[in-house]
């Protein structure tokens, strides 16, 4: 039988919502502004899918080495897990810490652990690679609001295919850079990321996200100046229609380009070409569509790892989406940065909406003045 290391984040990914843009020490103020947990039931989606891929196979036992409670046994406990798979080798506290995740990691390795498993974000990622120190390979289930390092599954039925895959030996092992982004300089609107270590992990092109890739697109200026026209236009054409801004350069240069005010790492509402409201949580973007109940969503994807939902941009939730709808998301882009990005990707948390995307198989992608092209997107 497999020994299988898992260990969630239970705070990973509450301060997107809420336009917190993370929670890294604003745990507490997430909480206090209504967020609700997000890495469990990633974490229960994960297990469910594992579950349901394993049956009837004897070569898929596993058994799983975690922490107890929120931290681990609680999610796999609920997605159905035999108690009999589950060993608890660290019980945290009451409040759970980034020390709980250390320990815990280091007893998964201590038991036996082949691989770790852990739900979360960048800053889980850094804790685990700390404790593993290079002895196994990790794997992340994405559950956080930013993602940069290279060793997250796309998507936690993704994570629970990579662990099949990699049980029937069909994957090899390789290595990933473990990024993280300075959460308190990203609330005020500045870009650091840093490279902080190396971790073995899964390799798998097509259900691992790449490091996030930074486009450089001085030379398609003209291509953003096409852009700006574009939307110059529709929001003239449009002068009722409630447009949410999403974050991103190539969004913010576009606006920029048309004179809006507009934030680099918030969603901003616009209507008739004017910034009526800006660095939106997910209760002020749905308070917004009260009012204007037609609305549209522009999104530009992340370079290189192609998701255009579910990173730096959780406060666009499933309620918000299913108020906007999925047809009314206008994906941009310009050439460079859509040659550096080979498919398209969403991760809403919520099965039914991904799957709304996904079965139309491609997605029209804004790239100039009334220039769009069709581009494959994939779960």
């Amino acid at each position: 039988m497999h020994r299988i290391g898992f260990v969630v984040n239970p705070i990973a990914g509450m301060g997107g919502r809420v336009g917190l843009k993370g929670t890294d020490g604003v745990a507490t103020e997430a909480q206090a502004a209504g967020a609700e947990p997000v890495a469990g039931p990633r974490a229960q989606l994960f297990a469910r899918t594992f579950l349901d891929l394993s049956k009837h196979d004897e070569n898929l036992r596993v058994q799983w080495l975690m922490c107890g409670g929120a931290m681990g046994a609680d999610p796999l406990r609920a997605a159905g897990v035999q108690e009999d798979s589950i060993e608890v080798v660290h019980s945290p506290g009451e409040g759970t810490t980034a020390a709980d995740t250390r320990k815990a990691v280091e007893a998964c390795v201590d038991r036996g652990a082949e691989l770790l498993l852990f739900c979360g974000g960048d800053g889980t990622a850094r804790d685990v690679a700390e404790a593993t120190s290079d002895r196994i390979p990790i794997l992340g289930i994405p559950a956080g609001v930013k993602m940069h390092s290279g060793l997250f599954a796309v998507s936690p039925p993704a994570a629970a295919h990579l662990l099949v895959g990699y049980l029937r030996g069909q994957l090899r092992i390789g290595t990933a850079e473990i990024l993280d982004l300075d959460e308190e300089a990203y609330r005020k609107g500045e870009w650091r990321v840093q490279l902080f270590a190396t971790a073995k992990t899964l390799v798998e092109p097509n259900l691992v996200a790449g490091g996030k890739v930074m486009i450089d697109e001085v030379s398609e200026e003209a291509f953003r100046g096409e852009l700006a026209v574009h939307f110059s236009e529709l929001f003239e054409t449009e002068p009722d229609t409630l447009f949410l801004l999403g974050p991103g350069s190539t969004v913010h240069s576009i606006a920029t380009a048309i004179g809006i005010d507009k934030t680099l790492l918030g969603v901003d509402a616009v209507i008739g070409g004017k910034t009526i409201a800006k660095d939106l949580n997910e209760k002020g973007i749905l308070a917004l569509l009260d009012r204007y109940p037609n609305a549209k969503l522009v999104v530009s994807p992340i370079g290189a790892q192609g998701f255009i939902l579910g990173r730096g941009n959780l406060q666009v939730s499933p309620s918000v989406l299913r108020r906007i709808g999925t047809k009314n998301v206008i994906v941009v882009a310009t050439p460079a940065k859509l040659v550096m990005t080979p498919v398209l990707r969403v991760d809403t948390g919520d099965p039914t909406l991904d799957e709304e995307f996904h079965k139309r198989e491609y997605l029209f992608v804004l790239m100039g003045y009334r220039t769009s092209k069709l581009h494959p997107i994939q779960g």
